[in-house]
């Protein structure tokens, strides 16, 4: 029967996700310039083990690969939230300027020397004016078009590029490869994971109940508000929250393409297109993807460590050519 051929699909893609999830972080954690073999991590589990498994696993490598699981949702969730608001499986954060926008205002505020929380704020500053900028211009006086859109991206993510351009040229010289680095995508410079995974887990908490008006949403402005939808409000809220989400992501990793684009298109041909299903669905693969390229990226040419957003455009180039040659069609 068609409902429990679904349901069994639904059940099996979840079982998969979660085993794939506890398997890169596994990996990240095992794998490096020291191979951590599995009994030993099972030993530093229990408190354990040596000195020196100690320190990588619970102090080097467990905290990066929580941050870059973390990261890794909130774009795909950002991703698949843009994707509803604009019916587009084109948009996604580091396309249309919103990474680009984030990484403005975290450069500006690590500058000026302000803290943790105010480079997190000046970030979301950031990615929420080029959401604007973006969603605005590009809808101007009719509906969303993939060309427009793609446009007007393109042209709000070189201006913000621009602005990189000149701060960097503007900063002290001991300080440029660290930015560098940090601009391309690199999870070497993340500190905490909790703010990135916290931040995660509210975000699915607070979308969970909000997936059925989400699916409404999806079918187009003026249906949802024929079935009672505070359509402009929920855009609101669809702005603000993909804007937080991708300012964390900034914030923790840099800025980190493609992932919000390849992460959900993937989900919807193979669990339908149920927002309900979708996002939390996002968070896992998000994380996961990220993860792996993170692993990826610090043991292909060990001990140096290639950003990971280098990793993630090898992935992402393919998917949006792609997906851009489906709409000519």
């Amino acid at each position: 029967m068609p409902g429990v051929d679904s349901g069994l699909r639904h059940s099996l893609t979840w079982l998969v996700l979660i085993l794939a999830s506890l398997l890169a972080l596994a990996l990240a954690v095992a794998i490096g310039s020291e191979t951590v073999q599995p009994m030993q991590i099972l030993a530093v589990l229990r408190g354990e083990g040596e000195p020196l498994h100690r320190l990588l696993l619970l102090e080097l490598r467990a905290p990066r690969a929580l941050a870059a699981f973390a990261t890794g949702g909130l774009l795909a969730v950002a991703g698949a939230l843009m994707q509803v608001l604009l019916r587009n499986p084109l948009a996604d954060p580091y396309v249309l300027g919103l990474s680009g926008g984030a990484a403005v205002g975290a450069l500006a505020a690590m500058l000026s020397g302000l803290g943790t929380a105010l480079i997190s704020g000046s970030a979301f500053a950031g990615a929420l004016l080029s959401t604007l900028l973006v969603f605005g211009l590009a809808h101007g006086t009719g509906s969303w078009t993939p060309t427009r859109l793609l446009l007007t991206g393109v042209v709000v993510a070189a201006g913000w590029g621009a602005v990189i351009t000149l701060m960097l040229a503007l900063s002290p010289a001991e300080r440029l490869p660290g930015m560098l680095y940090w601009l391309m995508g690199d999870m070497s410079y993340a500190r905490s994971p909790w703010p990135p995974v916290l931040t995660l887990a509210l975000a699915c908490l607070l979308l969970l109940p909000a997936g059925r008006v989400l699916n409404v949403l999806a079918r187009g402005p003026m249906q949802a508000a024929a079935l009672g939808v505070a359509v402009r409000p929920l855009e609101w809220g669809i702005y603000i929250l993909a804007s937080l989400l991708t300012a964390v992501a900034v914030t923790t990793a840099g800025s980190v393409g493609f992932v919000g684009l390849v992460v959900p298109h993937m989900l919807r041909l193979v669990l339908g297109n149920d927002q309900r299903i979708i996002l939390p669905a996002a968070a896992l693969a998000g994380g996961i993807l990220l993860t792996l390229a993170d692993t990826l990226a610090r043991t292909v040419l060990a001990p140096e460590q290639l950003p990971v957003g280098v990793i993630t455009a090898l992935l992402g180039v393919p998917t949006f050519l792609y997906l851009l040659y489906r709409s000519r069609m």
